[in-house]
């Protein structure tokens, strides 16, 4: 299995509202519930109207677009994450799932992986 590095810098925020998020950029992952809207994005693109946020994370996703009826995928990679004592904040979307880990244990959580047997992919930068 494909693990793709994300070449960015998140945030994850609590919102007021959903007046300034900035929904032409690229990673703009939204939850909404009864109780709060969450949002998952660029830590340069968070909206001033945050009312907590959480900055620091790094992401990658699984390659590929995953079919519903694989199972565990994203229970293995948490699983092998957990033992090395690194947390997680998983999103998933219709095609895939992205794993944000907090900076300072990123490379100890690709370096897990690649262990494992994932290969590691770089995202390619076009200027």
């Amino acid at each position: 299995m494909e693990i793709k590095i994300i070449d960015q810098s998140f945030s994850v925020c609590k919102l007021k509202d959903l007046s300034q998020v900035d929904w032409a950029s690229p990673f703009c992952f939204l939850g909404k519930t009864d109780e709060e809207l969450s949002l998952v994005c660029e830590t340069e693109c968070v909206p001033s109207n945050t009312v907590d946020r959480e900055d620091g994370w790094k992401a990658f996703r699984i390659q590929g677009v995953l079919d519903f009826s694989l199972i565990g995928i994203l229970s293995r990679i948490s699983t092998i994450l957990a033992e090395e004592g690194i947390g997680i904040f998983a999103i998933s979307t219709y095609n895939t799932d992205y794993i944000l880990v907090k900076v300072p244990y990123f490379s100890k959580a690709i370096t897990a992986l690649e262990r494992e047997g994932y290969a590691i992919l770089h995202e390619c930068k076009t200027a």
